[in-house]
């Protein structure tokens, strides 16, 4: 499949669940009224879109369409595409550039952080970029071996110690081995569940503080990874760790085995934070640049 027909694809339980809820409302209705954007609004809320996010998408889309003058339903579908699309405002996305990069990837046990490092080192390599990855969660039992496989996949070179080794050596050893091999890009995986948010502050600053000593001129990037399917508990999360530490980015995994995909545009509308990746299936391919454009056709049309 080519790319969009991937992302479709992936998205088939959310296109479904939105698209269901929306034929409803735009066939039951014989005029834009009150009640008409009270049901528009409930779907998106359903859709895990978020009720403060569906109240000001909804705010909007009435204003688009006093200015467009739209009287009947069916023309306010392009209308509520248009303020959806609009609603996410400029999500940049990830560009693996000739920039020797180091990327910390955060975020708790369960949510694919493992498996997303492997598909981006497996697409970084694709590109014809060396990879180096840091075994730096070495708190959970098997976590090691687990990138171990990937780095065996794509023949990227894991540093790793011992179950219960401090996390920040591990990180030192990473960054004297992506030095010596003038590799393009180092990226450290990190424990997932820490007892509390100093915790977590102090191994993160550990780690930043290795980074801006040995590595003041590589460009750094922190990508907080969560779980799709989990819809607003992700939300929860994302506050979490924006409370702790500066995530440059989101990874949304496990977007294919969702019917709440709207989870998206309710990041998008939150955090100042712009969505990386979705994870739309198994296959490394499946990791995909996040584009709102083609995230809203790929549901819509």
């Amino acid at each position: 499949m080519g790319f969009f027909d991937r992302l479709k694809e992936g998205l088939k339980k959310t296109r479904t669940n939105i698209a269901n809820g929306l034929d409803s409302v735009f066939g039951d209705y014989s005029q834009v009224d009150d009640d008409f954007f009270e049901e528009l609004e409930e779907v998106l809320i359903m859709a895990d879109v978020g009720v403060t996010a569906a109240d000001r998408i909804i705010s909007r889309m009435k204003e688009r369409i006093r200015e467009e003058h739209i009287k009947d339903p069916s023309e306010a579908r392009n209308a509520l595409i248009a303020t959806l699309s609009e609603s996410m405002g400029k999500q940049t996305g990830f560009s693996a550039s000739d920039e020797r990069t180091v990327i910390l990837v955060i975020g708790v046990n369960g949510v694919g952080k493992t498996t997303s490092i492997g598909k981006l080192a497996m697409n970084f390599k694709k590109q014809g970029r060396s990879v180096i990855l840091a075994a730096a969660d070495t708190f959970r039992a098997g976590a090691r071996e687990q990138l171990e496989v990937w780095g065996d996949r794509c023949g990227c070179p894991v540093i790793g110690h011992e179950d219960g080794a401090d996390p920040a050596a591990v990180v030192y050893d990473a960054v004297d081995a992506f030095e010596s091999r003038q590799a393009d890009i180092l990226i450290c995986d990190t424990a997932g569940r820490l007892h509390n948010k100093k915790n977590l502050m102090d191994e993160l600053g550990k780690i930043n503080r290795i980074f801006d000593k040995k590595l003041p001129d590589v460009r750094k990037e922190v990508l907080l990874v969560l779980d799709a399917t989990t819809g607003q508990n992700a939300l929860s999360q994302a506050r979490e760790f924006k409370s702790v530490c500066a995530p440059t980015g989101i990874i949304l995994t496990k977007m294919d085995g969702s019917a709440k995909g709207g989870i998206v545009i309710a990041i998008a509308n939150e955090f100042d934070i712009p969505v990386r990746f979705i994870g739309v299936g198994e296959q490394a391919e499946d990791l995909q640049t996040f584009d709102p454009e083609e995230f809203i056709r790929a549901i819509f049309c």
